[in-house]
């Protein structure tokens, strides 16, 4: 989730498409150039050890629009694909 968030922040749309379930990645993604991302906090998780094959992340994602401070809250859903964490949906 951290990685994702990073990427997030960054503007890498290669990234996270890497990193999002084959079954629900769209075939592009268009990030907002006006959104500035401030800071993530990680509320809760689930599974995610070497030993599971999904899990779940509960975050809260801050940024700013237009000056004014916002955030994003989801409980997202991850599993493995081919050994590695990918994005699956929100719950």
């Amino acid at each position: 989730m951290r990685s994702r968030y990073s990427a997030f922040a960054v503007r890498d749309a290669a990234y996270l498409l890497r990193t999002w379930a084959a079954a629900t990645r769209p075939a592009g993604l268009r990030l907002d150039d006006d959104i500035h991302w401030t800071g993530l906090e990680i509320l809760a998780t689930t599974g995610g050890s070497p030993f599971h094959t999904e899990g779940t992340v509960e975050f809260r994602a801050h940024y700013e629009l237009d000056g004014r401070p916002s955030h994003q809250q989801e409980l997202s859903r991850f599993v493995r694909e081919n050994g590695d964490w990918v994005y699956v949906a929100a719950l």
